[in-house]
């Protein structure tokens, strides 16, 4: 299959920051529409088609959360079809608004995927995701569990980490989410890359990577459930193609 690539990443993913590596944004920067919608998308409307049980699950309560969180994307991606019953999609592609299937009409419409977490006792439990591009993680493996348990094996993830982000996903309002990001050495360019918490990627520290996959993740608290949503936009560049952005980034500097 071709890399779907962008072009460049909107943010310097040269300078890491320390987990979790927060920062604030706007509601109206949480989604972003880039230069690889189009293959984007399209690999997602394959991978709902035909990979649908691997890549979207949601438990009952979490309902409410989705059809919520859909309308909210209504407004802010395609404002001017607020309304209709049908959207059309910037390549063409028209998706049917389908409010009972409200991750299933996400996953095709915008490049982000989406995480509902609700509280549950003290932690925060994923009850419905739509996943198509997971970076080396299984939706079947954390589906279902806690924050801390679902960062496992992430080994800068410990007990103080985890109280931070715990903390944070308690105290994000919904008019002020949160992002970060991070950058990752892959040698397959392949978007939907799920694995096995028990099997460990070869090429995560691999120096001569091939691409630079980032993700930008955003925190954002449901006004009216009060569930908080973690959306995830996936940047994939050819390795020498980031290494030429950071080359500009330290000349600027």
């Amino acid at each position: 299959m071709k890399a779907i690539c962008q072009t460049s990443i909107p943010f310097d993913v040269w300078t890491p920051r320390p987990l979790p590596g927060i920062q604030p944004t706007s509601l109206s920067d949480v989604l972003i529409r880039d230069d690889a919608f189009d293959g984007q998308v399209a690999e997602r409307d394959r991978l709902l088609r035909t990979q649908r049980d691997s890549v979207l699950q949601m438990q009952p309560s979490a309902r409410p959360a989705a059809q919520e969180l859909l309308d909210l994307v209504l407004g802010l991606a395609y404002p001017a079809q607020v309304g209709a019953q049908m959207i059309e999609r910037p390549d063409g592609v028209v998706v049917p608004l389908d409010r009972e299937d409200p991750l299933g009409t996400l996953g095709r419409l915008v490049q982000e995927d989406f995480c509902i977490l609700q509280k549950q006792a003290d932690e925060h439990v994923l009850t419905g995701a739509v996943l198509c591009f997971p970076a080396s993680w299984m939706l079947a493996e954390k589906f279902g569990r806690p924050l801390m348990a679902i960062h496992v094996p992430v080994d800068s993830y410990d007990d103080n980490v985890g109280r931070r982000v715990q903390r944070l996903f308690d105290g994000v309002k919904p008019d002020r989410p949160l992002w970060r990001f991070n950058a990752l050495p892959y040698n397959d360019p392949t978007l939907h890359q799920p694995r096995s918490q028990h099997a460990r990627r070869e090429d995560r520290n691999d120096a001569r990577a091939q691409f630079l996959r980032s993700e930008r993740q955003v925190i954002l608290r449901l006004p009216e459930t009060g569930a908080v949503v973690f959306a995830i936009h996936t940047f994939l560049l050819p390795w020498d193609v980031a290494e030429a952005a950071r080359l500009r980034v330290e000349t600027m500097s």
